[in-house]
């Protein structure tokens, strides 16, 4: 299914219930201490681009790329709408992303998302893209919750 993927200001309705969704589920999933999640306000900051896949009218995905360096970047609030999981919606955003990461010159993009369940088709997408399990970088700590992840671009 093809998506329109666009930068996106993080004021309409639908991106910011998704986002809403999004922390809500972090909440229910994850200790307190291991809720990176960022809020649309922090979202909306100078160091991140936010991005959302249309299809037609309707949010399919969104996801952010956080600037960590002049080579070095990070994926942040990938989410699909649960109406969409399972159709490329979020494969179609991470594919965007890595390819402005590209632009921008980055030699380096990773992420942290969670180890339980509720993760694993999280995981298995990030490994068919060429992800793979890395040390803790940033302000991650290594533990059985969290889990890291790296791609060399």
């Amino acid at each position: 299914m093809p998506y329109v993927i666009r930068q996106d200001d993080l004021t309409g309705d639908a991106v910011i219930a998704l986002l809403a969704m999004h922390l809500d589920e972090m909440h229910r999933w994850s200790p307190a201490c291991k809720i990176h999640a960022m809020p649309a306000e922090r979202l909306r900051e100078s160091d991140v681009t936010f991005y959302a896949a249309w299809d037609c009218e309707e949010l399919a995905a969104v996801g952010a790329l956080k600037h960590l360096g002049e080579t070095r970047g990070e994926l942040k609030s990938m989410r699909a709408a649960p109406e969409y999981r399972g159709k490329g919606a979020g494969e179609a955003i991470l594919i965007a992303l890595l390819g402005e990461a590209k632009r921008r010159g980055y030699t380096w993009i990773g992420l942290e998302t969670g180890r339980p369940e509720p993760f694993r088709p999280a995981q298995r997408l990030y490994q068919k893209h060429g992800f793979a399990e890395c040390e803790p970088f940033g302000d991650y700590v290594s533990d059985e919750f969290s889990l890291c992840m790296e791609k060399p671009l």
